[in-house]
């Protein structure tokens, strides 16, 4: 009798201990691709000290975020574009909408480590995109075809090239990308393309830059200096392709919500976005 009292007193305590335990709450964040490496190391900096927290961070690009935060899909969309006036009328149906600049982004203009061209102006850029140029040597370069790399409909920096350099800021509203243009299904496959092919030419974010593909530096126009891109021409605003980089969210911004953008927003959060080379907001 007295092993059956002090095993349903065990069995009480028990009880009462995992009552007590605080419930886990997740947050979904997904879209980017070029942010989704960042998400992930800020998530994972975060639940090391909000372990009743779990941030759980997906891809697919800024349109597939923006898309699911709509559909209430997810908590947070990340984007490397702004909303287009229809995505944030949607959102904004749902509820209060915030839009909060987590850091900054350099878009790089790489080529193969073996082509000889070093600098082009931003008006070169969209002659190339638009297939207006289609020849190294038109370049100061090599005789040889210019393959030209773009990442796919689906992301952000798709949508950010196209009217910052394919558009040239909206003075050519009706350009598109050339037909032959490949369009690369992700950050990492572009890349992979360029240091593998001599003809090549794509854009990338800052955090994906390595040493086997060739950064060209940007002149703003004829009269500019080329500028490289990296975090300390981008703060200093010298680098003419720079873009924000976005969390947009739907709906009060409290609980482990705000307990996760306050600290992504923190000096701690923006030391994370800064050791991925991305450009801190301060």
């Amino acid at each position: 009798m007295k092993k059956i009292v002090m095993l349903v007193l065990v069995t009480a305590l028990a009880l009462v201990a995992i009552g007590c335990q605080p419930q886990k709450t997740t947050l979904d964040v997904t879209g980017s691709d070029t942010m989704v490496n960042l998400g992930a190391a800020l998530a994972e900096e975060f639940m090391k000290t909000n372990r009743n927290i779990e941030v759980a961070v997906s891809g697919g690009g800024s349109g597939a975020g923006v898309a699911a935060l709509i559909e209430g899909r997810t908590n947070i969309a990340q984007s490397s574009r702004d909303l287009r006036p229809e995505e944030r009328a949607r959102a904004a149906a749902r509820g209060t909408l915030h839009e909060i600049i987590v850091g900054w982004d350099g878009l790089a203009v790489a080529v193969h480590p073996s082509n000889p061209v070093n600098e082009l102006t931003l008006a070169q850029l969209g002659q190339i995109y638009r297939g207006e140029v289609r020849n190294w040597k038109e370049l100061g370069g090599n005789d040889a075809p210019i393959v030209i790399l773009s990442r796919d409909t689906t992301s952000g920096t798709f949508v950010f090239f196209r009217e910052f350099v394919v558009q040239e800021r909206g003075q050519k509203r009706d350009a598109e990308y050339h037909p032959d243009t490949m369009m690369m299904p992700s950050t990492e496959a572009l890349y992979q393309e360029i240091a593998r092919n001599p003809n090549a030419i794509g854009y990338v974010g800052l955090g994906f830059l390595r040493p086997t593909i060739k950064t060209v530096g940007i002149k703003a126009d004829d009269a500019s200096a080329a500028v490289l891109p990296s975090v300390e021409s981008v703060l200093a605003k010298t680098y003419p392709l720079a873009r924000p980089l976005y969390f947009f969210v739907v709906g009060e911004l409290t609980g482990a919500l705000k307990t996760y953008v306050d600290f992504v927003l923190s000096d701690k959060g923006q030391q994370v976005v800064r050791s991925l080379e991305f450009v801190p907001i301060r």
